[in-house]
């Protein structure tokens, strides 16, 4: 018996979950910014405007997908000179509905400065229905995601290593639906993003979704990494639908084409990879190699000795789970999401 894990009908659409506009601060324009990742082969770009929620609705067409989405900032209160010395959390929140104008979490205090002066021209009478004080406290960040997620919104943690973040600032988090493992912007300034953080939040069952992301302020910014989706259609709400239900992966250069378990062995395919990776929340991890260090495209990984271990088991390392890592012959990579024991059939039986 086949359990597609990534699901066997639909189409890929290739996504920029991350991205600004010089409607904030970002570098190109809406309507370029629709014209230059399509060329690329993108289908879909999520508008992440700072502070101000702007949909864009006029470009979607049967072809390209624009996403209702923001991102905000929560600093401290009392902050340091320097900016930079500070540490920060920045989050993005996704819209199930393209026409949501709310605006969880806003704080018109994030406009009082220079560089977003001309973003005030967007706020929205709408946007004061759900204003937030906002603070660089546990406290304070989990009020907005589940303020956001009541409000409709998918909500996403970015970019951690940037934001200077470590376990004892984003282990709290509760209610998130992603986190970046990668954001080309970041990565440009030499703070790249890493797995880790996923790991540790599914281990911990939050049972969040890896997405890669441009962030996109500078053109230099664009196209080095993204969320591929599995949907059957283009639609705004069947899209939303995927990406809450993980029918994802997020990746910088590799293709996960298919990825099922089939009595018990899991089965891979990717685009050319210098290897395919299987790991868990455990120890309980291998890698596969093509032969003679020529390209592989497929293998597979017995876990019928895993998935009987995981039953019942009580483990400080968290809640059993396991996931897919591509490399390529540039040390690009892909993740899927994290696959959790009680969706396995044959862990059910």
């Amino acid at each position: 018996m086949k359990q597609y894990l990534l699901p066997k009908e639909g189409k890929f659409y290739k996504a920029n979950l991350h991205h600004h506009t010089v409607l904030s601060d970002g570098q190109m324009g809406v309507d370029e910014t629709k014209q230059k990742y399509m060329e690329k082969g993108y289908s879909i770009v999520a508008f992440t405007d700072h502070e101000v929620i702007i949909p864009h609705n006029d470009l979607s067409d049967e072809n390209f997908l624009a996403i209702t989405s923001f991102e905000i900032q929560i600093n401290p209160k009392k902050p340091t000179i320097n900016w930079s010395y500070t540490k920060a959390c920045h989050m993005n929140f996704y819209a199930k509905d393209k026409n949501n104008l709310v605006c969880p979490a806003f704080d018109p205090k994030y406009l009082e400065c220079n560089w977003l002066e001309h973003t005030k021209a967007y706020v929205t009478p709408e946007m004061y229905t759900a204003t937030t004080d906002r603070d660089h406290t546990t406290e304070c960040f989990n009020k907005i995601i589940k303020e956001a997620n009541d409000a409709g919104f998918l909500v996403s943690y970015n970019h951690p290593v940037w934001n200077r973040h470590n376990y004892l600032d984003y282990s709290p988090l509760k209610g998130l639906w992603a986190v970046e493992c990668y954001n080309s912007g970041c990565a440009w300034g030499n703070l790249e993003d890493t797995i880790i953080p996923i790991d540790d939040l599914n281990a911990l069952g939050e049972r969040v979704v890896p997405i890669a992301t441009d962030d996109t302020h500078y053109r230099r910014d664009a196209f080095g990494g993204w969320t591929m989706i599995k949907a059957d259609n283009l639609e705004y709400d069947t899209i939303l639908k995927a990406m809450e239900n993980g029918n994802l992966y997020a990746s910088t250069g590799p293709a996960i084409e298919e990825l099922y378990l089939e009595d018990g062995v899991l089965k891979v395919k990717s685009s050319a990879a210098k290897y395919i990776a299987f790991s868990t929340e455990r120890r309980y991890c291998t890698r596969r190699y093509g032969e003679n260090g020529a390209p592989i495209f497929q293998t597979e990984f017995d876990l019928t000795d895993y998935i009987e271990k995981s039953r019942g088991v009580v483990s400080d390392m968290g809640v059993p789970f396991f996931r897919v890592m591509v490399e390529d012959f540039e040390g690009k990579k892909a993740y899927s999401r994290a696959y959790y024991m009680d969706e396995i059939l044959d862990f059910k039986k």
